[in-house]
């Protein structure tokens, strides 16, 4: 099959309206890419700008921590309680003598 002067006459203006629609193809396939960038990037930047909200933790391990620091703090003062009231009973059932030189000298002798 031969191509007669017509066909080519034909090829050549269509050939323009190929070459622009490539081209708007191209184009716009870079347009998309540009704008989803746009987007991910605002998304980003309103990420960033925005505070996040604190979740409830409600009765969390942080709670029960400090009620154990409670509870220790009173048995704490409980045990010293008793061991003050131990100590002043001793010493009450106890008559003790003590020297007022007793440990401020010292003797170096051999």
């Amino acid at each position: 099959m031969a191509i007669a002067p017509i066909d080519l006459q034909t090829l050549f203006t269509q050939m323009e309206k190929v070459g622009k629609s490539q081209s708007f193809q191209r184009e716009g396939q870079a347009i998309q890419q540009a704008i989803q960038g746009e987007q991910i990037q605002r998304k980003t930047e309103e990420q960033i700008r925005q505070v996040n909200e604190a979740q409830n933790t409600g009765d969390g391990v942080e709670k029960v921590n400090e009620r154990k620091e409670r509870r220790n703090e009173g048995k704490n003062r409980e045990k010293d309680r008793k061991e003050e009231n131990s100590a002043e009973t001793e010493e009450k059932k106890l008559p003790f003598i003590s020297d007022p030189a007793l440990g401020k000298k010292i003797d170096i002798s051999y």
